[in-house]
């Protein structure tokens, strides 16, 4: 069968489900063209070997500055000031400045202190749990468990590992998250994206202002002294707390929501975990390996012509890793689009590899972790309310998760799929504003 080229990497098919494209993708070679809707092209690494060799590669560059004409033709749709102000972040730099930033941030998430403040995220799971709708004998209870859990869990154990103050802790709007999703002059989306960046920046001004009159010994405050000692610049600073803010959490959420799929799809799996939770550290890392929230990494660059993986690649042209593919690839993980819970070893990529290896992977296991637990401890017979079919796989570029979940629990069976729509009952409302208390996050 042949394939468009550059090949349209969207569309909600591909979102529901890219596997089968990415296993022919594999079968053909490891890299290939593809096209994203705004209309930029890349070269899309696929195999598990490929994808860690070039996630190693000193000669991919992550800087925007590497991109080519043509490239830049099509990137520079985000608009300005965003794209100066909000775009040099770690995930952006390339040594020495990576390293640079990078030692800023690392100590607030090192495994010790994420260890010691364990305690205090399971209280708040446990809290978020408290507030939902208690389940009747005769019919359970129903929630969206984005709305009222997955979106909120993170965001508060993010606030508590930052130092993100409360009262900005209730003004942040999780649709300020769109921003990552940028949309062309024409787009009838536009505005309203435009109007979620001036929110968020003078949101991170404002809490920029508030961290130099009030500092603390919190990891925001840090940023903004290093600021003023000259250790950052004025759009570094900006960018950083954006990261902290957007990819500190967000992703998280997601992978809440496609671990959760996972295990309502089997629900034996389910079944097991609920019964030994003993067995979690292993089961974290293959819903890791199985259906990453991070499906694609951000761009990279060569500063000559040069061959990746047997492709001639021509210099300033993006390339961008499937991790997803990568997760999935026979060569390295036997039978790969089967869930095993006990496999072992299981290495991974879904938090990238080499110098820009995700700095916050012990605290997003730590809270995959601790989710699953409380989830299934706290809710028993805990269901799909909707048929597969219903859920909405979000559209952004390089994420994979869905915009609701609706679940039922109580009275029934562990996994699977309620038959009929469950009502969507009353939950509490999220700590973003713009989130409704019926049920449903209205922020997406």
């Amino acid at each position: 069968m042949s394939l468009p080229e550059p090949l349209p990497l969207y569309g909600e098919d591909y979102k529901r489900d890219p596997y089968p494209l990415y296993a022919e993708l594999r079968e053909r070679g490891p890299v290939h063209r593809v096209r994203f809707p705004s209309g930029v092209c890349a070269w899309l690494v696929t195999g598990y070997e490929a994808a860690h060799r070039a996630l190693n590669d000193p000669r991919l560059g992550k800087h925007h500055s590497r991109g080519n004409a043509a490239w830049r033709a099509r990137a520079s749709i985000m608009p300005e000031p965003q794209h100066s102000q909000l775009q040099v972040h770690l995930l952006h730099q390339d040594p020495p400045r990576h390293t640079a930033l990078r030692r800023l941030i690392t100590d607030a998430f090192a495994p010790k202190r994420v260890a010691e403040l364990r305690p205090r995220f399971e209280a708040l799971a446990d809290a978020l749990l408290d507030e939902l709708p208690p389940a009747s004998p005769a019919h359970g209870g129903t929630t969206d468990l984005v709305g009222s859990f997955a979106a909120r869990f993170p965001f508060l154990v993010l606030a508590e590992v930052i130092g993100l103050p409360d009262e900005f802790a209730r003004r942040f709007d999780r649709d300020w998250g769109k921003v990552v999703q940028p949309v062309g002059p024409e787009d009838p989306g536009r505005p309203a994206y435009e109007a979620r960046l001036r929110g968020l920046q003078d949101y991170i001004a404002g809490l920029v202002r508030h961290k130099r009159q009030a500092p603390g010994a919190d990891l925001l405050s840090r940023l903004v002294a290093a600021h003023d000692a000259g250790a950052l610049d004025g759009a570094e600073l900006d960018s950083m707390i954006f990261q902290l803010l957007v990819a500190g959490q967000e992703p998280v959420t997601n992978q809440i929501t496609t671990a959760l799929i996972a295990l309502l799809r089997h629900p034996q799996h389910l079944a097991a975990l609920r019964a030994d939770s003993a067995l979690l550290p292993r089961a974290v890392e293959e819903l890791l390996r199985y259906d990453s929230a991070f499906e694609l990494t951000t761009w990279r660059f060569l500063a000559e012509d040069a061959e990746v993986s047997g492709t001639r690649v021509p210099a300033g042209d993006s390339v961008i890793v499937s991790l997803c593919a990568a997760n999935r690839d026979p060569a390295r993980f036997p039978v790969p689009d089967t869930l095993n819970l006990d496999r072992s070893p299981n290495p991974h990529l879904a938090f990238g590899h080499g110098i820009h290896f995700c700095p916050g992977a012990t605290l997003a296991r730590t809270e995959l972790h601790i989710a699953l637990e409380t989830l299934l401890r706290r809710l028993p017979g805990l269901r799909q309310a909707v048929p597969d079919s219903r859920l909405t796989w979000i559209p952004a570029v390089l994420a994979r998760g869905v915009d609701k979940l609706p679940v039922a629990y109580g009275p029934g069976t562990d996994g699977g799929t309620v038959t009929t729509r469950a009502d969507a009952g009353t939950t509490p409302g999220c700590p973003f504003s713009g989130t409704s208390g019926t049920g449903e996050a209205t922020t997406r």
